[in-house]
């Protein structure tokens, strides 16, 4: 007799564990308050469902944020001892993980990530990097940066929607531990739990006027970005838009991060343990629907290994669970909007059209909702658009090389310089390529590993400047 597969039986999380509220406003000045914008809707990528209204700022309501963070800075959170502000860090902190399952779901429902992914990594990321910067506050004159460094301002601050509220807290957690206040705008399409956030300031007593979080469009970003009492602009986003800052802030004076976009080599040589690398691999490119600005998009594989590397791959990902975002067993959740799922689909023809042998995974997808089936192109070649252009969706390209030299070579043949990874038995091939690798962050038989401690950015075409770590802490110092 046949027993037919195994299957998970459905561990849906409560939708309603996310509070999830009709309408949202923005918040300045310590207070919710409407925009006099163009009102913006939240959707769920997974169902298409509208789940909420958010108020919209105007270019008005971005000079109110602005001046209200000018006014925190000058009579308050500027001149407030570190030791002061550490403490409302940690409150920040430790009320991020007290509603650590209400945001896991609330990013989830907004993002479509999968729920394991939000209340694993995320949340408890973000949490982290409010209690590794508050530990920081009161320690700014042993960091390196001279006796008495001093905050730089106002900081504007633009991020992205693959990860809302972690890349809020990369962005707010130093700028406040080093004295300076805010003004955030987070992206269009995922705005909800940075007002969440706002509610976790009021809840932690936080100055009126410190943290600013001003939704909308591109048009409001810009307005922020080039606003003439904004001293600090940091953006993480696509690479054309931070062209675009770098031109628009060149010779203003004003202090600028940049982490944009990248098309990260992960490296398989010959010794390298392949089941382990293989689960390397899926974590490279599939964690967050690949919705990753240093996700391992590009396979690098030794000739040697390589057809029993793809045969192990392409098992291992027919077992990935792609669906409902909010059911526990689901690994790769919803495309964040239409618009992005049109372009991977696009850039994966482009991949058909110009002659790479395309696999994709036979998993069925839900009939409603933005998804993309797990995708593996082999005999890729440089010149291909899949192998030069960043796809940001589950879209894998593998490339083959002979020896240590190219491979780092291939490598390198990028405009973009944000991460890689090595996979080899070898310490001393690890070394070798690390060093010989143009990338921010190089990970050895592992990938997409983070720590508040470590510093994270790019070369090139993937930006400048750093985030986490005591290197992050310059770029909202005056040194």
């Amino acid at each position: 007799m046949t027993e037919s597969p195994w299957e998970y039986a459905p561990a849906p999380e409560s939708r309603a564990i996310a509070n999830l509220k009709p309408s949202y406003r923005m918040f300045v000045d310590g207070e919710f308050t409407d925009g006099a914008g163009e009102p913006l809707k939240s959707v769920n990528p997974a169902t298409e469902e509208i789940l909420a209204e958010v108020s919209g700022a105007a270019p008005s309501d971005v000079d109110t944020a602005v001046r209200a963070a000018r006014t925190a800075f000058d009579r308050t959170w500027g001149r407030m001892p570190g030791s002061e502000r550490a403490k409302y860090l940690f409150r920040i902190a430790r009320l991020i993980q007290e509603r650590g399952r209400e945001l896991a779901v609330l990013e989830t429902l907004d993002n479509g990530k999968p729920i394991k992914e939000s209340r694993d990594a995320d949340i408890p990321t973000a949490a982290a990097h409010f209690f590794h910067h508050a530990g920081w506050a009161d320690k700014l004159g042993y960091a390196g940066y001279g006796p008495d460094p001093r905050p730089v301002g106002v900081a504007g601050q633009v991020i992205p929607w693959n990860f809302p509220l972690l890349m809020l807290a990369w962005k707010i957690a130093p700028a406040l531990a080093c004295g300076n206040t805010v003004v955030l705008k987070p992206a269009e399409t995922t705005p909800l739990t940075a007002l969440v956030f706002a509610e976790i300031c009021q809840q932690a007593g936080l100055p009126p006027g410190v943290v600013n979080i001003v939704p909308g469009a591109g048009d409001i970003g810009a307005e922020l970005v080039g606003h003439p009492g904004v001293d600090k602009v940091a953006f993480t986003g696509s690479t054309e838009v931070g062209k675009q800052i770098q031109g628009r802030l060149a010779g203003t004076g004003k202090r600028l991060t940049l982490e944009l976009g990248g098309k990260a080599a992960n490296v398989v040589f010959d010794d390298a343990p392949l089941d382990q690398a293989v689960e390397g691999i899926v974590n490279g490119i599939f964690f967050n629907q690949g919705h990753v600005c240093c996700a391992g998009s590009r396979l690098l594989v030794q000739e040697s290994v390589a057809e029993e590397l793809l045969d192990k791959l392409r098992s291992r990902i027919t077992t990935l669970r792609v669906g409902d975002p909010l059911d526990k067993n689901t690994d790769v959740g919803a495309i964040n909007s239409a618009e992005q799922l049109a372009k991977i689909t696009e850039l994966s023809a482009a991949g058909d059209t110009e002659g790479a042998s395309r696999w994709t995974s036979p998993c069925p997808l839900p009939e409603r909702g933005f998804f993309f089936s797990p995708t593996v192109f082999s005999n890729v070649h440089q010149s291909m658009r899949i192998a030069r252009e960043e796809i940001f969706g589950p879209v894998l390209s593998v490339l083959t090389f002979r020896t240590p030299d190219e491979a780092v070579a291939t490598a390198n043949n990028t405009p973009y310089g944000l991460s890689a990874g090595i996979w080899t038995e070898k310490g001393s091939r690890i070394l070798w390529a690390a060093q010989q690798m143009r990338a921010g962050v190089v990970w050895a038989n592992t990938f997409n590993r983070f720590d508040p401690t470590a510093p994270f950015g790019g070369y090139q075409e993937s930006g400048f400047g750093r985030e986490g770590g005591r290197a992050g802490l310059e770029a909202y110092l005056d040194v």
